[in-house]
């Protein structure tokens, strides 16, 4: 009789327990059928996919140097992803390992149809050498130089320059040629006066204005200088330019000639 009571108790609780639901059912279907037919449709795509064009595993010729008709014979190319197992054909078993080894050995081929192989760009890589240019002089490299020049060679090579110098004899200065008008060098090498000292005398009126105007015309002193001599200067003054009789016209200064040539040694 307790047996009995016991029994009706275990299998009341067992009805009132949730049902679990079957972890073998597919993720995302409701039911197993669904996910076969899913399956079976993913399958039947990957069959219709086209096999990739073919790229040829040899070198490529240089541009030009190859006839059409000889790249008319060439054999046939291989399948880009062929490898030494044979073609490579994606499926849905397909593991990310498999994908990953065929996707190396595709691109490893591909790099191989360049004839040169790629530059891997990583900052663990060294330097690449620099390779040897003609055109860059090695005169600063004690060893290159050492290597083909010695004391002798340099002595006859120095040898050699000197017996290809010239010697230019010196030339006299050429004479000026023509009329180039009064040199006013000379002239203040040859007064002793300063600006200012009269030594010439300036009659009739000494109007201010008048030598204002008449040295306004030339651009500089010096040019003044030249044409009151051009014109009977230093003895005449026809234009006024010498009012106070010192023989320089405008305020021209024989000074600085006279320290250049003191300095000169003249």
């Amino acid at each position: 009789m307790r047996f009995t009571y016991v029994a009706l108790i275990l299998g009341g609780l067992s009805a009132c327990a949730p049902a679990v639901p079957d972890s073998a059912a597919g993720v995302g279907f409701n039911s197993p059928e669904a996910q076969r037919a899913r399956e079976a449709q993913l399958a039947g795509a990957a069959a219709s996919v086209a096999a990739p064009a073919a790229v040829s595993s040899q070198p490529l010729a240089a541009a030009g140097t190859m006839p059409a008709q000889q790249l008319a014979q060439q054999p046939a190319q291989q399948p880009v992803g062929t490898t030494a197992m044979g073609a490579y054909t994606p499926g849905s078993t397909d593991s990310a390992e498999d994908i990953a080894r065929e996707t190396a050995a595709a691109l490893a081929a591909a790099n191989a149809n360049s004839g040169v192989m790629p530059v891997q760009a990583s900052p663990e890589n060294p330097a690449p050498q620099a390779l040897s240019n003609p055109g860059i002089s090695d005169e600063n490299d004690f060893q290159a130089v050492s290597s083909r020049e010695s004391i002798q060679s340099d002595a006859e090579r120095i040898a050699r320059n000197k017996a290809l110098y010239q010697e230019v004899e010196p030339t006299a200065v050429p004479q000026r040629t023509g009329d180039t008008g009064p040199n006013i060098v000379r002239y203040a090498l040859s007064t002793r006066n300063q600006k200012g000292q009269p030594i010439y005398n300036r009659g009739g009126l000494k109007l201010a204005g008048r030598t204002e105007r008449n040295c306004a015309k030339y651009g500089s002193a010096d040019l003044a200088q030249m044409a009151f001599l051009e014109k009977g200067g230093p003895e005449r003054d026809r234009m006024g330019l010498d009012p106070d009789g010192d023989g320089f016209a405008c305020g021209w200064d024989p000074a600085p000639f006279r320290q250049a040539a003191q300095a000169a040694g003249n």
